[in-house]
């Protein structure tokens, strides 16, 4: 029975992180077809979007079969539910892969506002704390969930900045307000996918260290 529930916790482990790699490639897949003009990729991003749903279906469900398959002492019983939680937070940032699609093929139909700097990065900036976060879930490391963090305002502190530069693009030109909130549009669910692996960061640490860091102004608290 014990051998039997341990190859059931590396099944869901081997889940999330698989999860978390359709997710991180569906934000990957949604900017370059912002950046590069990519209608057809972009249309791809949201045909996917149920792949995501699916794995945070799969995820609960063999989550909930391990709860009921022995009592689970209490480090491994964190780990099932924030499992459960992590895929939630991916299912979200499929859900934001989504919205960023649809916001490019808008802009791809209109000559390009502005170079795309600052949003790639942003979008790097957030899949490298996501794909950080993962990792620590998965190799039991909640010192690097922790250092990960801290990283978020520097994705808030971008978006803030590109916020304002849109802002004035519209009051020099009126004409530019559909594109430049298309693009806030964006901005924003990077920021959010930046706020997701936070969370995921903050589930690794309970997961691990059994404390919940959650709304600490420090996360070494």
């Amino acid at each position: 029975m014990i051998r039997h529930f341990d190859q059931e916790l590396a099944k869901l482990k081997e889940m999330v992180l698989t999860m978390a790699s359709h997710a991180e490639t569906s934000v990957t897949n949604a900017i370059t077809a912002l950046t590069s003009r990519n209608d057809e990729l972009a249309r791809k991003v949201k045909q996917d979007d149920s792949v995501l749903d699916r794995f945070e279906k799969d995820i609960d469900e063999l989550a909930i079969a391990m709860l009921a398959l022995k009592a689970p002492l209490a480090s491994d019983l964190r780990l099932i539910t924030i499992a459960m939680k992590i895929s939630h937070d991916l299912e979200r940032v499929g859900d934001e892969a989504t919205t960023i699609s649809r916001r490019a093929l808008e802009l791809n139909q209109e000559p390009q506002l502005k170079p795309y700097v600052d949003i790639p990065r942003m979008a790097e900036m957030a899949l490298d704390m996501l794909h950080g976060a993962i990792d620590a879930f998965v190799n039991r490391d909640p010192a690097k969930a922790r250092a990960i963090i801290p990283r978020d305002k520097d994705v808030d502190a971008l978006n803030k900045q590109l916020h304002r530069e849109l802002v004035s693009f519209v009051i020099e030109d009126p004409s530019t307000i559909t594109r430049a909130l298309n693009l806030m549009v964006i901005s924003k669910s990077l920021e959010r996918i930046a706020d997701h692996a936070t969370n995921v960061a903050e589930e690794v640490v309970y997961a691990y260290e059994a404390r919940d860091i959650r709304h600490l102004k420090t996360p070494n608290a």
